[in-house]
C-alpha cells in the first residue's frame, strides 16, 4: 500500500492526471459509476481508496485536476434547453415517453413504498442477515420520466452514466422540453440532499436496513424524500455531476437518523410533475465494442 501511495503522489501521476482531464474524463466518470452497488459491502477496492496513505496521496492528484475539470463541471445546473430521454432498444423498439400522469405514478409509488415499509417488519433484526430489498432512495420503477443533457457528440449523458448498467447498446433519444418557469430543485452537494430529505422526511428504517447498513456500517433510523410531497414545490430534482461525485452512497445524518442518495444517475433529473413536451426529432443511438465504448447517432423521420 505504501508503494501505491509512493506512485499516486509522484510528478508523472500528476501529469497523466492532468492529460485526461479531456477525452478520458468521461470515459473514468462511466466506469467509476458502472460499478456502484449500493446492496453490497465495500469492495477490495474501496477499501484500499479509503486508507490513509492513498488518500492523502491522491490530494495532489485531485488538486491537479480540480482546476482543469471546473470548465467540465461548471454547466452544474440543469440545462433545460438540452434535456432527453434514453429509451433503451436492445431487444424492441417501445413508443415515446410518457408526458402525462405523474401525479399517478407518485401516488402508486408511495402507496407501494408504505407498504414495503410495513411489510418490513417481518424481515430480520439483524442488519447482517442475508436480505435486500429496494435500495434505491429516487421514485424508480414507477413510469416517471428522466432525462440527463446532451452534449457534443452525445445523445445524452445517460448513453455513458448509467449506475450498474446492463451492457445496453442500442437506444433512442428523445429530446424533451420542460414549460417555461419549471421548478427545479437542484442536489449540487451532501447538503443539498439531507436539505431536502430534512424538509420532506419519509421513514424507511425498516425496508432499507439492510442494504444501507451493508454499504455504509450504520445500523440506525433511515429516510429518504417523501417525492410526492416534493411535487407539491417542485416539478423536477436534478442531481449535478459535482453532486453526485459527492454525495451518492455516503451515509449523511438528517437530525438522528440518516439517508443515502442511491440509484441516481449523475446529471439526471426526475420530473414529478407534467411539464414535459415533446422536442425535435428522436435520434437513434448505438455503442462499438471499444473500450471504453463510444456512441454513434443518427437522426430519425417519424
Amino acid at each position: 500500500m505504501d508503494e501505491l501511495a509512493r506512485a499516486l503522489g509522484s510528478p508523472d501521476a500528476i501529469a497523466v492526471a492532468e492529460s485526461a482531464a479531456g477525452s478520458g474524463l468521461l470515459a473514468g466518470l462511466a466506469e467509476a459509476v458502472n460499478s456502484a452497488r449500493y446492496w453490497q459491502e465495500p469492495d477490495e477496492t474501496d477499501e484500499l481508496l479509503l486508507q490513509r496513505p492513498v488518500l492523502t496521496a491522491l490530494g495532489p492528484v485531485a488538486t491537479s485536476l480540480s482546476g482543469s475539470l471546473a470548465a467540465w463541471l461548471r454547466p452544474s445546473m440543469v440545462a433545460l434547453d438540452r434535456q432527453c430521454f434514453v429509451q433503451w432498444t436492445d431487444e424492441h423498439r417501445l413508443q415515446p415517453p410518457s408526458l402525462i400522469g405523474a401525479a399517478e405514478q407518485l401516488a402508486r409509488w408511495k402507496a407501494s413504498t408504505l407498504a414495503d415499509e410495513r411489510q418490513a417488519a417481518d424481515r430480520p433484526r439483524d442488519p447482517a442477515a442475508l436480505w435486500s430489498g429496494r435500495w434505491w432512495s429516487t421514485p424508480a420503477l414507477f413510469d416517471l420520466v428522466t432525462t440527463t443533457r446532451s452534449v457534443a457528440g452525445l445523445g445524452a449523458m445517460k448513453l455513458v452514466l448509467v449506475e450498474d448498467s446492463l451492457g445496453w447498446k442500442r437506444a433512442m433519444v428523445w429530446p424533451l422540453e420542460p414549460a417555461p418557469g419549471s421548478r427545479i430543485y437542484e442536489i449540487s452537494e451532501p447538503a443539498a440532499w439531507t436539505g431536502l430529505v430534512a424538509r420532506y422526511p419519509l421513514d424507511v428504517s425498516l425496508a432499507k436496513r439492510h442494504d444501507w447498513w451493508r454499504t455504509t456500517g450504520v445500523d440506525g433510523a433511515w429516510l429518504m424524500p417523501d417525492w410526492s410531497a416534493v411535487a407539491a414545490d417542485y416539478d423536477g430534482v436534478h442531481l449535478t455531476v459535482s453532486g453526485y461525485l459527492t454525495t451518492a452512497g455516503r451515509y449523511l445524518p438528517v437530525g438522528q437518523a440518516g439517508t443515502v442518495l442511491a440509484g441516481w444517475n449523475p446529471d439526471e433529473t426526475y420530473w414529478l410533475n407534467d411539464v414535459l413536451r415533446p422536442g425535435t426529432s428522436p435520434s437513434e443511438w448505438h455503442s462499438n465494442e471499444s473500450q471504453p465504448p463510444t456512441w454513434t447517432g443518427n437522426a430519425t423521420a417519424l
